[in-house]
């Protein structure tokens, strides 16, 4: 009774949220599906991804296939959850890297400032941030080959620039505030000073960022795939179903379709989430909407 009183509360708090954000609760529930889709691909998996079956190629959904097979009798079922497995880790290493080399030059050039802040943010960021990235990302992808890590490389050179521009105007807005001259004052060096201090008080704005980040690399992940210059064959990346499905686009559409609802969902909660994030870590938008 204790346990159910205590929690009556943040159950009616929880409801009120899910009424006020409704889209936040969808992208939960779709990046949930996502994540066990990835991790758990080895056990749900029906069949091999890579397992070859000739005499049942281009097959349609059926209660064998649920999905239908690709042009070799691939079970398009299972190459789809393996796909999810593959876009997960893609995605949140070349966040971690993008986020990382971002918070390293974006700290160093809005803490430091002075002719640290120009050459970093003039001779590096904004030259990066000049390029269209999904090309910058074509460029190394083709001039390293094909691979996993080839590839996190090549996106993460294209989006680090972009956390490191975020992360430079947040510092500058918090370097000079009270608590962190308090802290200068009683003679906290400056590496004290921007972990505990400055980093925990600019981490908001930096996960909404990531949260949408991620949606944006599984869309360049299949699209370097689609292209021949991601996760080479035969893994099963939706890039490749995609690019597989090409010559069959119209006599079994099924090969298209699942892939790109796959994508459109992944894509759709992270952006969701980053918006669910924006509005919960943002005071001010807590306060208009009542939270």
């Amino acid at each position: 009774m204790l346990m159910s009183f205590s929690s009556a509360p943040a159950l009616r708090a929880f409801r009120k949220r899910v009424r006020r954000q409704p889209l936040a609760m969808i992208g939960a529930v779709l990046l949930a599906g996502f994540v066990f889709c990835g991790i758990a691909a080895p056990w749900i998996a029906p069949c091999n991804p890579s397992a070859i079956d000739l005499l049942h190629r281009l097959q349609g959904p059926s209660l064998v296939h649920f999905a239908g097979t690709d042009e070799l009798g691939r079970d398009t079922l299972s190459r789809l959850l393996w796909g999810a497995r593959i876009s997960l880790s893609v995605s949140v290493t070349v966040v971690s890297v993008s986020l990382a080399l971002g918070l390293a030059v974006g700290g160093i050039a809005g803490y430091i400032g002075d002719w640290v802040d120009t050459a970093l943010t003039t001779f590096a960021v904004n030259t990066f941030l000049a390029l269209p990235g999904i090309l910058l990302a074509i460029a190394f992808a083709a001039f390293l080959g094909p691979g996993f890590w080839n590839l996190v490389l090549a996106l993460a050179i294209g989006g680090w620039a972009g956390y490191a521009r975020l992360v430079r105007a947040q510092v500058m807005a918090v370097r000079d505030l009270e608590f962190v001259d308090a802290a200068r004052a009683l003679g906290a060096g400056g590496f004290r000073i921007f972990f505990r201090h400055i980093l925990p008080n600019i981490v908001q704005p930096v996960l909404v960022q990531a949260a949408i980040g991620m949606a944006g690399v599984i869309l360049a992940e299949a699209t370097l795939s689609f292209l021949g210059l991601g996760i080479p064959a035969p893994a099963p990346s939706w890039g490749n179903m995609l690019n597989d499905a090409r010559l069959h686009l119209f006599d079994t559409p099924h090969l298209v379709i699942f892939p790109a609802i796959a994508i459109a969902c992944a894509v759709l909660g992270f952006n969701f989430l980053g918006d669910a994030l924006r509005d919960e870590l943002d005071p001010r938008t807590r306060l208009e909407m009542g939270l």
